[in-house]
């Protein structure tokens, strides 16, 4: 394997750090931990309408069977009108990252 060296200095402004992209991911997840959305914060971390949610992704069966808290899962749907919606942060940004494909394709 060939290596160079080179010997430069680049200066990083003070109100900047660097870190690695592992690092970067942990602080990202860690900012979500403990958190719980509600219907309100899922609109506004998915940039879609609360009926779109609901037809797309919290009342399909292939997904409701493992967001349900009922099942296991880390969603609370609303037992009666009026009853609000909870979301554990961390694992349904997960869920979201990692389905986007099912979420979006064509059924």
């Amino acid at each position: 394997m060939q290596q160079l060296s080179v010997c430069l200095t680049i200066p990083i402004p003070e109100d900047s750090v660097l870190i690695s992209k592992v690092e970067l991911e942990q602080l990202k997840q860690s900012e979500l931990h403990g958190v719980y959305w509600n219907m309100k914060d899922l609109e506004q971390r998915t940039g879609r309408k609360q009926g779109w949610l609901k037809e797309n992704v919290l009342y399909p069966s292939k997904f409701r069977k493992t967001l349900d808290v009922e099942s296991g899962g880390f969603v609370s749907y609303p037992q009666a009108s009026g009853q609000p919606w909870v979301f554990q942060a961390t694992k349904m940004a997960n869920f979201l990252d990692e389905n986007f494909h099912r979420i979006f394709k064509e059924n």
